[in-house]
């Protein structure tokens, strides 16, 4: 048996017990649990184009927004991301932390796929692509700007096209005029609407209305607002059409309303959790007095709330349950989509070609784990899960680290470093070094492994000289989000010595996790 099958098979007997609350995504019997996706996914924007429906979301300092893509609003894959870096400085010193990429919007217009997206410090951007797969034109800046936020564009039928955005620190919603190709503000934009955390639109019409869908009150506390007049520019009237109620799903705002071909509506939102990051749900919903009417109203109040097991959406396409990736053996010329750098990368100082099989990550002089850049990522994924990784340590130069880590109100990491002739396995927390014990000098690979259990919000780190027993490393720890995203898992190399060179190489990157009906996923393969 390899080891990429091992590690699934006792993942499997140790998963094989999951309970109605630890339930999420496809069950494959007709119905989904939410969250539909139990990652963070967070802002999370979905399109319809003909039967097929495609995903971004916010990802902050992380680098290349994904696109996912699903033929029935449930199963989803990481396709494409639309950029890999951001041209400004902070981004490549580790020094933008929670600026970067807030609530995008996506949007397909006259055959092309459109993206736009605010950044906290540097302005407005836009994108463009034939194919939502890419390749994606660089982003172009709209408007120099500090301070805004949520933008979204609208093409009228006259051919008028029109942004509407927020403003940092609770709004008001303004909406611009805009060039019919949507790289251009013709205005200074006018308010059509303040209210308590008015943020996050998504402009849209439908029956001769046009429509504002605002989450309010909030990130953990909101609830989705719709608003709608007969001009773009109000006045408005509006109507809370989800929130918490009887439930215990917290905040449940700020997302997408999506229709499918065949006329039924549904509504992606988020729920921030710890220590998973803002989460994903799915709402059915329907039209009720020229209002959407979003979930089901457990308490009777005439408001919306959020159902944990539905109906799968009634797209016709036959799916297999599936997640999005997670695996990766390296064998690619590109990193697959899943992975993000924190911050720019160094493009000079990582390869997949330099061994075939193996990911090379030379170490840059950082501090420590926080602020070492090339640092690659991917968002936890399910309540429980495991992420395993084979470390070539042999070409580290003096004073280096490498290994798997844990990104989050933690900082953690578990891997080698050179200290003179010794190559030590050596864990950290927030900066803090512990050296755990002398590796045998004729060893030049590790096995690296993180556990975690989110509902418990429990993290493990442990290692194997060989992949199949292993031992622990240090204690459990918790875990949260920081800097707006949740935990997150890595791989990384840096050089706490002035010197730096060397290299680290990755391999057989395993990771399993809960979720799809409890089926595992390897490398986009389903694993039974």
């Amino acid at each position: 048996m390899s080891f990429t099958k091992a590690v699934c098979f006792v993942m499997l007997l140790a998963w094989s017990s999951v309970t109605a609350a630890s339930r999420w995504g496809d069950q494959g019997d007709g119905t989904f649990a939410n969250p539909v996706l139990c990652a963070d996914y967070s802002d999370p924007d979905v399109i319809c184009v003909g039967h097929k429906y495609y995903m971004t979301c916010s990802e902050f300092h992380f680098i290349g927004m994904p696109i996912l893509e699903s033929e029935d609003m449930v199963n989803w894959r990481v396709v494409s991301q639309i950029f890999s870096n951001l041209p400004f400085d902070d981004y490549s010193s580790m020094s933008r932390y929670g600026g970067g990429t807030w609530a995008p919007t996506l949007r397909e217009h006259d055959g092309r796929f459109y993206m736009y997206v605010c950044t906290p410090h540097e302005g407005l951007f836009m994108s463009v692509a034939d194919d939502i797969r890419g390749p994606w034109e660089p982003l172009h800046q709209m408007r120099q700007v500090s301070g805004w936020e949520d933008p979204c564009p609208f093409w009228d039928e006259d051919g008028q096209a029109y942004l509407g955005r927020s403003q940092h620190g609770a709004g008001p919603i303004i909406v611009h005029r805009m060039s019919a190709d949507g790289r251009e503000l013709l205005d200074e934009g006018r308010v059509v609407y303040t209210g308590p955390v008015a943020e996050g639109t998504k402009l849209f019409k439908r029956d001769g209305y046009y429509y504002l869908s605002i989450p309010e009150g909030g990130v953990g506390t909101g609830w989705q607002q719709v608003l709608r007049s007969k001009s773009i520019y109000g006045p408005y009237e509006g109507k809370t059409v989800l929130e918490r109620g009887a439930t215990k799903v917290n905040g449940p705002h700020q997302g997408a309303l999506v229709d499918t071909p065949d006329g039924e509506w549904w509504f992606f939102h988020f729920q921030s959790t710890e220590p998973l990051g803002r989460v994903v749900h799915l709402q059915p919903v329907e039209w009720r007095d020229g209002f959407p009417f979003i979930g089901t109203d457990y308490d009777g109040n005439g408001i919306g709330e959020p159902m944990t097991v539905c109906r799968k959406p009634a797209t016709g396409a036959s799916v297999t349950p599936c997640v999005p990736q997670g695996s990766d053996t390296f064998d690619t010329s590109e990193l697959h989509p899943m992975w993000q750098w924190n911050h720019n990368p160094d493009n000079g100082r990582w390869s997949l070609s330099g061994r075939a099989g193996w990911l090379c990550l030379q170490p840059c002089k950082a501090l420590n784990l926080r602020s070492a850049r090339n640092t690659l990522t991917q968002k936890l994924m399910g309540y429980n899960g495991q992420a395993t990784v084979k470390l070539d340590f042999a070409a580290l130069n003096d004073g280096c680290r490498a290994g798997l880590a844990c990104l989050g109100t933690v900082y953690a990491g578990v891997g080698v470093l050179r200290d003179g002739d010794k190559t030590c396995l050596y864990s950290e927390q927030n900066g803090s070094v512990q050296t755990v014990q002398t590796i045998d000098p004729a060893a030049t690979t590790i096995y690296l492994r993180l556990t975690y259990d989110a509902a418990a919000n429990t993290f493990a780190f442990g290692y194997s000289p060989t992949g199949r027993e292993f031992m622990p490393v240090g204690e459990s720890f918790h875990e949260g989000s920081r800097d707006w995203k949740g935990a997150r898992v890595a791989l990384y190399s840096y050089s706490a010595a002035e010197q730096q060179g060397g290299a680290a190489y990755f391999d057989d990157f395993v990771y399993t996790f809960d979720g799809a009906s409890r089926s595992f996923f390897l490398d986009g393969m389903l694993q039974e």
